[in-house]
């Protein structure tokens, strides 16, 4: 029988591959709650309870850099044309046994002993689309991070590999964290857009008193990806910390527009992007348009890009929700390191003002902004040891609910 209560840690890697974040957090199911209602969720001609009324804490969380070495082994394996499979494996093991270290460190400073995990694992690779190989049409994903070896160290069984299944179900197999969204910043009175900038970026949108299936999510482009590659190339330095750089510079209108008319943000939603949109080839292109401007200008306008692409996708959202409800959305509330980045928040900030939308960040709510993907690991493990779904089918294009995952144990 399974606990109605667990500490489970929460393990995330993001696109931009800087490292391992690990939330632990304490999840227990509530018997009764005024917010949160049981949900139902109708699925191959059945309706069965989706999820229970969960009481959700962070006992803590921290952040632990790749070597050095092993970040530039991820991103070199990134849509990489040539690579070994022993590299690759190689690089499985390893990535398991960094994870493992984190979690295992994370436990000791907050003095708690982990009874599962959620481990993300690093993306190697994501077509949520299929496309022709062999013969057929498919679409792919690829999280690497032995969990075997997680489990064997951490001594607690470890969920991971969570995309597979909802692609299984029709799915685009991201995004995943609109489940947490939804149970953390459902509102009965407000509307919200809950606005995730890691690597790519992504919002969540929660109309009043929604039900689970009123869910729309999907990513609106590139969150730090483009601005941290052409800081590094540009300045030898991983991100621009704070905007500094950005904030020196002056945005060049025309070269964000170009970009902002390509095939991706065009794409009505359910939609999901990685490095496979906005990788190595974009950001070589994105540079070429930027040839005849200083270095800060470059780095303000791929900011920019960002700030202009989310608040399109808001546009959208507004455009397309039935009218009693677009004046509910006042908030958004912003979580991922672009959080940080003050000249994005001002530029985003600027962006929604006309809108009526006012920016608050999930600190505010008890959620630090670089913990809460971590989090939604955490919680979507919790689900799956339950034997209960945890994707959000009108979020991904589902045809129904999946439970997401697989399960390694020690």
């Amino acid at each position: 029988m399974k606990k109605s209560e667990l500490i489970v840690a929460g393990v995330m890697s993001g696109t931009s591959a800087d490292g391992i974040n690990v939330a632990l957090v304490r999840i227990g199911e509530q018997q009764t709650s005024p917010k949160m209602p049981i949900v139902k969720v109708t699925g191959r001609g059945q309706e069965f309870p989706h999820m229970h009324p969960l009481q959700i804490q962070l006992l803590g969380h921290t952040e632990r850099p790749y070597p050095r070495q092993v970040r530039a082994a991820v991103l070199g394996a990134m849509n990489s044309s040539r690579t070994s499979v022993a590299h690759l494996a190689r690089l499985s093991f390893l990535l398991g046994e960094l994870y493992a270290e984190a979690v295992i460190a994370a436990a000791r400073r907050f003095r708690t002993k982990v009874e599962l995990v959620g481990c993300h694992g690093q993306t190697l690779y994501h077509q949520g689309e299929p496309k022709s190989f062999l013969g057929r049409k498919t679409a792919v994903t690829w999280q690497t991070g032995e969990a075997a070896i997680i489990a064997a160290t951490v001594g607690a069984p470890v969920v991971s590999d969570f995309r597979p299944a909802d692609m299984a179900a029709g799915g685009r197999g991201a995004p995943l964290v609109p489940f947490l969204d939804y149970i953390l910043f459902r509102d009965g009175r407000t509307g919200r857009i809950v606005q995730n900038i890691g690597g790519i970026a992504n919002l969540t949108v929660i109309p009043p008193r929604a039900l689970l299936s009123h869910v729309i999510a999907f990513d609106t482009g590139p969150g730090n990806m483009v601005i941290d590659a052409v800081t590094e190339t540009l300045f030898g330095q991983p991100f621009d910390r704070g905007g500094r750089l950005a904030a020196r510079g002056n945005v060049l209108k025309d070269v964000v527009d170009h970009f902002l008319d390509q095939k991706f943000f065009k794409k009505k939603p359910p939609k999901t992007a990685g490095r496979e949109e906005f990788g190595r080839e974009f950001v070589s292109d994105f540079m070429r348009h930027c040839e005849r401007c200083t270095k800060e200008d470059v780095i303000a306008t791929a900011t920019a890009l960002t700030a202009r692409s989310i608040a399109n996708a808001v546009h959208y959202v507004l455009a397309n929700t039935p009218r009693p409800s677009m004046v509910a959305f006042e908030e958004m509330i912003v979580s991922g390191g672009g959080a940080m980045n003050h000249t994005l928040i001002a530029m985003l900030s600027a962006e929604l003002a006309p809108l009526g939308v006012r920016l608050r960040f999930s600190d505010e709510f008890g959620v630090p902004s670089e913990a809460k993907e971590a989090m939604a690991f955490a919680l979507l493990a919790h689900e799956t040891w339950h034997h209960r779904a945890s994707n959000v089918p009108s979020a991904t294009g589902a045809k129904h609910p999946a439970v997401l995952g697989k399960i390694s144990y020690p």
